[in-house]
């Protein structure tokens, strides 16, 4: 992990911590995952930071070699946020219909007016949510930190090579407590 930074304007965004998601196998505890999010949600809300709340209700249309997800109607509640993450009347929410928090949402839009110039990712699943809304970042010219100890996989293989090889290629990657420091 490298020397992280954090600007004056840092958004927390989480990625995907919602009923239908956090109740899935994954390869570190999803409770954690929460927990966590929840901490540094807490702690960017005290320094009046932005918070983002990212929950997925679709999928591309595309087809896969993986088949289509799920099959079927998810249940009612599966889009409700976690309930660890504390949600506030102030937080900004995002329902995306794809991997990325980016695409087809306002969100770069409701950060921009905000002067946001960063962003510290969270979530499930490290390789899917998380990193394709931590590219789409970069891409857009935010600087990148990701929590490394608030993101989970449903595969490992997956998670780790996010974690090691594309994350510092994105941006910066440490812990949350280290981060919760940063924000003083």
């Amino acid at each position: 992990m490298s020397a992280t930074v954090l600007d004056p304007k840092t958004a927390l965004v989480v990625v995907d911590l919602q009923k239908g998601i956090v109740g899935l196998p994954t390869v570190h505890s999803a409770d954690t995952v929460v927990e966590r999010s929840g901490r540094l949600a807490a702690a960017f809300r005290a320094k009046g930071l932005p918070v983002v709340l990212v929950r997925v209700t679709g999928g591309a249309p595309g087809r896969t070699e993986g088949g289509a997800s799920g099959g079927g109607q998810p249940p009612a509640d599966w889009a409700d946020l976690a309930e660890g993450l504390g949600r506030q009347d102030t937080d900004i929410v995002v329902t995306k219909q794809v991997w990325g928090a980016f695409h087809g949402t306002d969100l770069d839009l409701q950060l921009r007016r905000q002067g946001v110039t960063q962003v510290v990712l969270t979530g499930i699943a490290t390789s899917i949510g998380v990193e394709s809304t931590a590219r789409a970042a970069y891409e857009h010219g935010y600087h990148v930190t990701v929590a490394v100890d608030a993101v989970t996989d449903m595969d490992e293989g997956a998670h780790d090579n996010a974690v090691e090889k594309v994350f510092p290629r994105l941006g910066e990657t440490d812990t949350t407590d280290a981060i919760i420091k940063l924000l003083g």
